[in-house]
């Protein structure tokens, strides 16, 4: 049987378009994002900084590296969750963002937790009639 993580986070995103922030005419499109970071594992740690690759439908890649996440660096105890609300901007109608969050267990043990592409779409269907 497999033993349970002592370091883990377990990461859930809801990604979402604001039409009221977008201009598709000038090829702006805005989403937010929601992600709940759960300490799935046995210690508790904390989240220190974050870093994404945005893509967007043209292939252009955006970096983004930071300290904490909307000004916070949540400390989470095993089972305990922290969800966030952040946003981007992309000049396609829809794209992707993966990246990563780096974190340190009260134990001094640093690990890296990785979140997986999620997509970005402004919900628009895109078959052509």
């Amino acid at each position: 049987m497999a033993a349970m993580a002592k370091y883990q986070f377990r990461i859930d995103v809801e990604p979402q378009f604001l039409p009221e922030q977008s201009a598709p005419a000038q090829d702006l499109y805005s989403f937010a994002y929601t992600i709940t970071i759960t300490n799935t594992g046995e210690v508790p740690a904390q989240l220190i900084s974050r870093h994404w690759i945005i893509a967007n439908a043209a292939g252009e890649l955006e970096e983004v590296k930071g300290l904490g996440v909307v000004g916070h660096q949540p400390l989470l105890k095993p089972g305990e969750a922290f969800q966030y609300t952040s946003g981007c901007r992309l000049r396609t109608p829809s794209g992707t963002m993966h990246g990563s969050y780096f974190c340190v267990a009260e134990d001094g043990e640093r690990f890296e937790v990785e979140v997986p592409a999620f997509t970005l779409d402004d919900g628009a269907s895109r078959v052509l009639h």
